[in-house]
C-alpha cells in the first residue's frame, strides 16, 4: 500500500473537495494545504503561502518532504509553479507554464484545436474594436465575447446585444488584452475532468455547472453557482467520443509541440444539433464541478494523481475507475454583491448543522477565521453544500436542506441547480447526428 504524504495548493472550494477525498484514499498518510481556508484548516494542517512564488512553494514541499503536490488554481499553474517543484524533484499533478497556456490564452487553444483537429466553434482574435465588429456581423448573434486571457471564469460575455458585446470587447482591449469571439453554439453544456500524465488519458465523470448568478440562467457570468453530476440525458458513448476526438488528441498534439501536458484538462462542451464540440479549455479541476464529480468517485484519488504525475496512468496496473451510482449535487453559497463584489467579515453560522443533514457534506471556498476564531466569509463563492442521494431529487432536496441550516447575512445562491435534470428536460440528440 502506498504511503504519501501529499500537497495540496489552493485556497477554494476545489481545494477543499480534493483535501476531502485524499484523505479518504488509505494509501495517503498525510495531507497538508496551503494557503487553505477555515474549511480545510479544521481537516488538516494548512500552511501561509503565496501560490503564485514558485520558489516559496519549493521550500514548503521540501519542508514537508512531500511525495506528491496538487497544484489546484490556473494561476499558479501559468506563473511556472509546476514547473519549479519539478525541477526540485517532486512529482506534481499540475501542467508546466507552456502548457497551461490551452488556458491561459484562448487563442493558443483555438491554434492547438485546429492542429488536432478537434470540433469547436468557429472564431476570430481581435486586437481593434473594428476587428471587433467585423467578427460581431461575421458570426450574428447571439454573441461571444471571451478576454482572451485567464478571467477566473468570468471574462465571457455572451449576449444578443451588440453593444453590450461591443463594451465588453472594449473593456479588454482598454486593459491590454484582446478577445476572441466565436460563433455561439447551441445546446446543453457538459464539463468533462479528463486525467493526463502526458501520454495517456483517464476521464472523470461528466458534470453540469450553472455559470450564472442567478435562477433560469440570468444575470451576469459567476465562476459557477452550483453543479451535479452524474448526466443521465447524455447519449451513450458521449465519453468515449470526447476522450478520442478531442482529449486524446489535444494530448499527442501538446506532446508533439515538445510542451506536454500533465494534469487535468477540463473540456467545456456543447452537445449541440451539429455534434459536440468544444467551447473551452482549462487547465485544472473545476469548481463547482469537482465538488460534485469527487464526491462519487470510490478510487483512490492519491493513487490515481500519483500515477498522472509519473507518467504512469497507462500502465498494465491501473484498474479503471469506480463510481457511487448515487447522484451528486453542490450549490453555492455566495456573499452578498457577488460576482460584482464580494462582501467580507460576516460570521457563517450552522455549518455543523448543515453538514449532520443526511447525505450532505459542506465545503468551505471563501472562508477565513476572525479573531473570536469563528467561520466568516472571506470572498465571492463562499460555501459548496454537496449532497448524495438516489437519484437529482433526493440529491437536490438534501444540499438545499443543508442550504437552510446556514445563517450568513446577505447571501445568496440558486433554487434550480440539476432541476431540469431531475425533471427530465433536458434532451439532446444522439451522436453522430446533424
Amino acid at each position: 500500500m502506498l504511503s504519501v504524504k501529499t500537497l495540496v495548493i489552493g485556497p477554494g472550494g476545489r481545494e477543499h473537495a480534493i483535501v476531502r477525498a485524499l484523505l479518504c484514499d488509505p494509501g495517503v498518510e498525510e495531507v497538508h494545504a496551503a494557503p487553505g481556508n477555515a474549511g480545510m484548516a479544521q481537516d488538516v494542517p494548512v500552511h501561509p503561502l503565496d501560490t503564485t512564488d514558485p520558489q516559496a512553494t519549493v521550500e514548503l514541499a521540501s519542508s514537508l518532504a512531500a511525495d506528491l503536490v496538487v497544484v489546484g488554481p490556473e494561476v499558479p499553474l501559468v506563473a511556472g509553479v509546476a514547473d519549479a517543484l519539478r525541477e526540485a524533484g517532486f512529482p506534481v499533478f499540475g501542467p508546466s507554464a507552456q502548457a497551461a497556456v490551452l488556458e491561459g490564452s484562448k487563442s493558443f487553444a483555438k491554434e492547438i484545436m485546429a492542429a488536432a483537429q478537434v470540433p469547436t466553434a468557429a472564431a476570430r482574435t481581435c486586437f481593434t474594436a473594428q476587428e471587433a465588429a467585423s467578427a460581431l456581423e461575421e458570426f450574428g448573434a447571439p454573441h461571444v465575447v471571451k478576454d482572451d486571457g485567464l478571467a477566473a471564469g468570468k471574462g465571457v460575455v455572451v449576449t444578443s446585444d451588440r453593444q453590450v458585446a461591443m463594451d465588453h470587447a472594449a473593456a479588454c482591449f482598454a486593459a491590454g488584452g484582446h478577445v476572441v469571439i466565436e460563433e455561439f453554439l447551441d445546446g446543453p453544456e457538459v464539463s468533462l475532468f479528463v486525467l493526463c500524465d502526458g501520454s495517456d488519458v483517464v476521464p472523470l465523470s461528466p458534470a453540469q455547472d450553472f455559470k450564472r448568478i442567478f435562477d433560469e440562467d440570468q444575470g451576469p457570468n459567476t465562476g459557477g453557482m452550483g453543479a451535479y453530476t452524474p448526466l443521465d440525458w447524455l447519449p451513450d458513448g458521449f465519453v468515449d467520443q470526447v476522450v478520442q476526438t478531442v482529449a486524446r488528441p489535444v494530448v499527442q498534439e501538446m506532446a508533439r509541440r515538445g510542451t506536454p501536458f500533465n494534469g487535468v484538462l477540463y473540456c467545456g462542451l456543447a452537445v449541440t444539433s451539429r455534434g459536440v464540440k468544444v467551447i473551452e479549455f482549462n487547465v485544472r479541476f473545476g469548481d463547482p464541478e469537482t465538488q460534485s464529480v469527487l464526491a462519487r468517485l470510490e478510487s483512490p484519488l492519491g493513487q490515481v494523481l500519483l500515477d498522472a504525475a509519473n507518467g504512469e496512468l497507462g500502465s498494465s496496473g491501473h484498474v479503471p475507475l469506480q463510481w457511487n451510482p448515487q447522484a451528486s449535487v453542490n450549490v453555492v453559497v455566495a456573499s452578498e454583491g457577488y460576482p460584482e463584489s464580494s462582501r467580507k467579515g460576516d460570521v457563517i453560522t450552522g455549518l455543523e448543522a448543515a453538514a449532520a443533514v443526511d447525505g450532505v457534506a459542506v465545503l468551505h471556498a471563501g472562508t477565513a477565521f476572525n479573531h473570536d476564531h469563528q467561520v466568516v466569509a472571506d470572498g465571492g463563492r463562499v460555501l459548496s453544500v454537496v449532497a448524495l442521494g438516489e437519484n437529482l431529487n433526493q440529491a437536490r432536496e438534501r444540499a438545499y436542506r443543508g442550504i437552510q441550516e446556514i445563517g450568513l447575512e446577505g447571501s445568496q445562491h440558486r433554487t434550480d441547480i440539476a432541476l431540469k435534470a431531475a425533471r427530465g428536460e433536458i434532451t439532446v440528440a444522439q451522436l453522430g447526428q446533424e
